[in-house]
């Protein structure tokens, strides 16, 4: 059983989210918030909270200033960003500030419900559509964004481009193994030496370092 919050002053996105939830996640407690203020006092009374849909722009939130907040304030509870913004940079900076994800109201049901089980078994959900989005590499490099050298990537096996490629895509580990048909431990393993090889520091910077690739290129090399 899980135990989420929507946090979000629209009522009719709270309940149609939360339709969302209930129909992909049975026994799951939903508790709602309409501003940051009350968010804060509520995340104070149930610490045992598995994970915050936040919307950035309810009273109180000053954008991605009140995630800071909220994170400095409980830190052991995971949020997702669940917003109307689409833009590449805003989605960035709400995983450096330590989302663990972040999902467009555009996003269809599915998707949704896809996304929402990815954060809750501990994995990072970003929208790979937007992540991939083209021109994106002729925008400046948001600060944080880790630029790979082609010399990185050179240095990949063919099996480790093919879990950054799906990586890239928004898979978990699980979804992984099954789609290349390897183990979920061996995913893991390549996902460690990717890291190591690219020169970044965790899962995100890799997804959004790798976001511009034309990986058939590199695997026709291979």
């Amino acid at each position: 059983m899980y135990k989420l919050l929507i946090a979000d002053d629209h009522p009719l996105f709270r309940e149609a989210i939360g339709r969302v939830i209930r129909d992909g996640f049975t026994d799951t407690e939903i508790l709602e918030t309409q501003d940051l203020e009350s968010t804060l006092a509520l995340t104070q009374q149930h610490d045992d909270l598995d994970l915050i849909l936040l919307d950035l722009n309810m009273p109180g939130m000053h954008g991605l200033s009140g995630l800071i907040q909220l994170r400095n304030e409980a830190p052991t509870i995971p949020v997702v960003i669940i917003s109307a913004e689409e833009e590449k940079q805003v989605i960035l900076q709400a995983v450096t500030y330590g989302a663990v994800g972040f999902i467009t109201k555009s996003s269809p049901r599915e998707q949704m419900t896809h996304a929402i089980a990815q954060i809750l078994d501990g994995n990072i959900y970003l929208p790979s559509d937007i992540i991939r989005a083209s021109g994106s590499a002729q925008r400046p490099s948001p600060r944080g964004e880790h630029t790979i050298t082609t010399q990185q990537l050179e240095t990949l096996t063919r099996k480790q481009l093919q879990v950054l490629e799906h990586m890239t895509r928004g898979e978990s580990n699980k979804m992984i193994a099954y789609h290349l048909d390897i183990a979920e431990t061996t995913v893991k393993a390549h996902v460690s030496a990717i890291l190591r090889k690219l020169g970044v520091h965790n899962r995100v910077q890799a997804i959004l370092s790798a976001s511009d690739i034309d990986f058939s290129a590199y695997l026709r090399k291979h």
